[in-house]
């Protein structure tokens, strides 16, 4: 089991009394969207980074690319 911690939200009070009269679980609905964003920001960086290694490597042949690899890894 992963370790909780505590933290504190302000929410409107109309929504927190909806919530409640629909079942929702407040707890759980923070989580999972909080997950998401998490994923979405990280997919977002990752695509960023793809991008900027692309334009860095665009004079770069497909052999040279293989050449280098071959190189590192005899480096190890």
């Amino acid at each position: 089991m992963s370790k909780k911690d505590i933290i504190c939200v302000r929410i409107d009070k109309n929504l927190k009394e909806k919530a409640r009269e629909l079942g929702i679980n407040i707890k759980d609905v923070l989580e999972k969207a909080l997950k998401e964003e998490i994923a979405k920001r990280k997919a977002e960086k990752i695509k960023k980074l793809a991008e900027k290694l692309s334009e860095l490597m665009k004079d770069v042949t497909p052999e040279e690319f293989t050449r280098l690899v071959k190189e590192t890894r005899y480096e190890r």
